[in-house]
C-alpha cells in the first residue's frame, strides 16, 4: 500500500470520527439527560479532539511523493 493511500484511510477515520462527534453532541444535548447526557458529551468531544489531531496531520504533513 502506498504512504498517499495509507493517508487517505487514516484521513477518512479522522472525518468519520469528527462525524461522529457531532452526532453525539446533538444526542447529549437535545435528546438525553443526566449523568448519561454528561457521559455522551465527553465521549463527543474525544472524538472531536481524536479526529481534529487526525486531519491537523495529514493537513500538515504536506503532499506525498
Amino acid at each position: 500500500m502506498s504512504e498517499s493511500m495509507l493517508k487517505m484511510y487514516i484521513s477518512f477515520a479522522g472525518i468519520i470520527s469528527l462525524f461522529l462527534a457531532v452526532g453525539l453532541i446533538y444526542l447529549s444535548r437535545y435528546k438525553l439527560k443526566g449523568f448519561l447526557s454528561i457521559m455522551i458529551a465527553v465521549f463527543a468531544y474525544l472524538f472531536m479532539i481524536f479526529g481534529g489531531i487526525i486531519i491537523l496531520y495529514i493537513v500538515l504533513s504536506g503532499p506525498t511523493a
